[in-house]
């Protein structure tokens, strides 16, 4: 059945009760406004308002899961058992964050950014679920986030061709949309439209493919234009890994492998004769990545650092205390807001300033964070442990076997899995926040057009 006579079709099949219609409409913007909240307020400080506003998100993702929950009375069985599963994932990745902060004496504050940075996209995928879509809803927050990226993209293309920050600043990492004036802003930024160029061009059918493609276009764009080098490694990579999962399917096996072998033999030869490209070539030195190369010791400095300081055995299960090593927040944030975090018992290790000495005493820790110490994968682990990493594992496994229903959401989470290796993207609600309600809305119009079929 065509998707678009489904859809139809489900506006009479799907509507909740006119009682319930009202309080759904209420829910569904307060998830909508949650993750705005973690898209906008760089361009919001810019502005000359609080910087309070970045910590606006821990409060409105938590109580947008909570209102929909509360207030969505679901029958459907399949919903409810995926809601079980992850919030037993969030009951144990919970109990493992309050037994390391013990271990290691980390301050309450601690425990709860940590865990509402780790654990913010799992709880919007829930709501997102758990939301009882109608067609109408459903392409109502649709086309809002598509307003969102859209505005993003047209950002992007002022700060690179308009304002001309490249030549202000003296470099492109300021052409960063809608996170301008953030850290890796560049990174995020791009990061989060090649994902909307890769869902716009393959779920927005009813589309016409002329602008499909242009969009995908102006959004790979992104990656020269900010000099986000690293998108295209995890890109890249997400592909190959999607493709190892189609082993039991010889012909599409096949036609990843082409694909990719086509992509890798063309890069190479871009990068080495097309001048936009030309900073690739910054990557390609053999002698970085020896046992005793500069990539090995700046990469894993972290790490190293974070076993000097182990007191116990237990740390090996528990690590250090949320926020004591090379997350986020033992990395910048709990030094960036010291006035506001500390007289609320935050507490601090030296992890965070030892690794960031070791890096800024390297040319190549300088140059680029796709080799700084302080990646995703390496931070969970450090301060919750191998339990942390392992409940945190478990939550991701959920998404992947519950919510993934195609290769567009399950490229976008292996994506989100790489980008774990380079950086602390997992970290960076703005993108992960995203990247959540991508996978939550391809799974709510699977979910609409099923309901259709079964009953048409």
């Amino acid at each position: 059945m065509d998707s678009r006579k489904s859809f139809e079709l489900n506006k009479l099949s799907v509507s909740p009760p006119e009682k319930d219609k009202q309080s759904f409409v209420r829910t569904s913007t307060v998830v909508l406004l949650a993750v705005a909240s973690a898209l906008f307020p760089r361009l919001l400080t810019t502005l000359k308002i609080p910087s309070l506003v970045n910590f606006l998100h821990f409060a409105l993702v938590p109580f947008a899961f909570g209102a929909v929950l509360l207030k969505s009375r679901v029958k459907d069985v399949k919903k409810q058992s995926i809601a079980r599963e992850m919030l037993m994932g969030l009951w144990l990745f919970l109990i493992v964050e309050f037994a390391s902060a013990i271990l290691n004496g980390a301050g309450l504050v601690n425990v709860i950014l940590d865990y509402l940075l780790l654990t913010e996209p799992f709880m919007l995928l829930v709501a997102l679920i758990y939301l009882p879509m109608t067609v109408k809803r459903y392409e109502w927050f649709k086309s809002w986030m598509n307003r969102f990226l859209f505005f993003h993209l047209f950002l992007i293309y002022v700060q690179r061709f308009v304002l001309r920050l490249d030549r202000l600043y003296g470099q492109s990492d300021n052409i960063q949309g809608i996170f301008y004036r953030s850290g890796s802003g560049h990174v995020v930024g791009a990061s989060v439209s090649c994902s909307f160029g890769i869902y716009y061009l393959l779920c927005a059918r009813d589309q016409p493919i002329w602008k499909r493609t242009l969009i995908a276009i102006l959004c790979f764009g992104n990656i020269l234009t900010s000099d986000a080098k690293q998108v295209v490694i995890t890109l890249a990579l997400g592909f190959i890994f999607l493709s190892l999962t189609k082993v039991k399917n010889i012909g599409k096996l096949l036609a990843y492998f082409v694909g990719t072998l086509i992509f890798v033999v063309a890069f190479i030869w871009a990068i080495y004769n097309i001048e936009a490209l030309a900073s690739f070539t910054t990557w390609i030195r053999p002698e970085m990545y020896g046992p005793d190369g500069e990539a090995q010791k700046i990469k894993f400095a972290g790490i190293r650092i974070a076993i000097e300081h182990f007191h116990s055995p237990l740390n090996w299960l528990l690590g250090l205390g949320p926020g004591h090593t090379v997350d986020r927040l033992g990395g910048w944030m709990l030094r960036d807001y010291a006035s506001l975090l500390n007289p609320l018992g935050a507490t601090q290790s030296s992890i965070g300033s030892e690794t960031w000495a070791v890096m800024e005493a390297s040319w190549l820790g300088e140059s680029s964070s796709f080799f700084s110490p302080f990646w995703g994968w390496a931070a969970i682990w450090a301060d919750l442990g191998f339990l942390g990493l392992f409940s945190y594992l478990y939550l991701c496994s959920v998404v992947w076997r519950r919510l993934c229903v195609d290769d567009v959401s399950k490229f976008l989470l292996l994506s989100v899995s790489i980008h774990g290796f380079i950086f602390t993207q997992l970290e960076e609600p703005g993108y992960m926040l995203y990247i959540a309600t991508l996978i939550g809305l391809i799974w709510q119009q699977h979910s609409l057009a099923k309901n259709t079929t079964s009953n048409g």
